[in-house]
């Protein structure tokens, strides 16, 4: 399906330290490499930048010889987007069964309010992102009852606001892996989700952003692993409101801008779905991974 020829370029891209520089680079998953990509943001992010120049029909142009992909650290492939990460709840059939069941649902008050009738929204502040294979780094004198959610990453190109759902896909211009970690404990204290989804590295993303027109963003299998226990495989066929239904009702209040990422939602399998409970503890590994977009491992310290 030709979801997105605008994007003209068919790319991976990452951003990365090497050397102690930060560089954005041209990913071939292939050979595990990534080649540095020349820069001209002056001020701003450098990959809304590369963005912006894309879809201005400049192609991204390679300096130097390609690095290992081992050999240089991955960051967030966006550092300063223009808002908080837009992120969607109870999106899912079975999870929204598992969290309303949970007791940690602010958003239910019965059985009946289980699957929502329109997206729920909610966000994370842009501190929380870390690299693919960063720490999450928890602050235990205030949770004890850390979650992960595995989740497939929008990252809107061409902005717009009160956007359509049939021009959606129009301006979608990457996808990306989430871990959208949680303090559950901090999400029902307050009533309200910010705090809970914004502990610094509780959202680490990557590990790069690969182009719309790579991606059946409507077929795309999403598995989620903790210390190599398989807790999260869905397809995001299974979303309740789909990437165009979501565009469509968050551009319906707010302008969307290039950059902005939006987080689609976490299927069933996460800790709160256990009897008891399965939270992360202190060394614990999460890997999420998504067909075609690769995978983020984070360990919990």
């Amino acid at each position: 399906a030709d979801f997105h020829s605008h994007t003209r370029f068919s790319m991976k891209l990452a951003r990365f330290l090497h050397a102690s520089s930060i560089q954005l680079g041209l990913v071939d998953v292939a050979t595990g490499s990534v080649t540095p990509l020349a820069s001209s943001a002056s001020h701003g992010d450098a990959m809304i930048a590369l963005m912006s120049a894309a879809l201005a029909g400049s192609a991204p142009r390679t300096i130097g010889t390609a690095l290992p992909l081992s050999a240089v650290h991955l960051l967030p492939p966006i550092a300063q987007p223009s808002k908080n990460l837009l992120c969607i709840g109870k999106n899912y059939v079975a999870h929204a069964a598992e969290f309303t069941r949970s007791g940690y649902d602010s958003s239910a008050r019965n059985a009946q309010d289980t699957i929502p009738d329109a997206p729920i929204v909610f966000s994370k502040a842009p501190c929380a992102m870390t690299g693919a294979s960063d720490d999450i780094i928890v602050p235990w004198n205030i949770t004890s009852e850390v979650d992960y959610e595995g989740e497939l990453g929008v990252v809107i190109g061409k902005p717009g606001r009160a956007i359509s759902r049939t021009a959606a896909y129009e301006h979608v211009w990457a996808y990306c892996v989430i871990n959208d970690a949680t303090a559950r404990d901090l999400q029902a204290r307050h009533k309200q989700w910010l705090l809970g989804k914004s502990i610094d590295t509780f959202c680490p993303i990557g590990p790069w952003l690969t182009t719309a027109d790579e991606v059946e963003p409507g077929n795309l299998e999403l598995q989620c692993w903790v210390n190599g226990e398989l807790r999260q495989h869905a397809n995001t066929r299974d979303l309740i409101f789909d990437i165009p239904s979501i565009i469509a009702s968050i551009s319906a209040s707010m302008s969307l801008h290039t950059g902005d990422i939006i987080a689609t939602g976490t299927p069933a399998g996460v800790g709160i779905g256990f009897t008891p409970p399965k939270f992360l503890r202190r060394g614990d590994v999460v890997k999420v991974a998504i067909s075609g977009l690769g995978e983020i491992e984070n360990r919990v310290v």
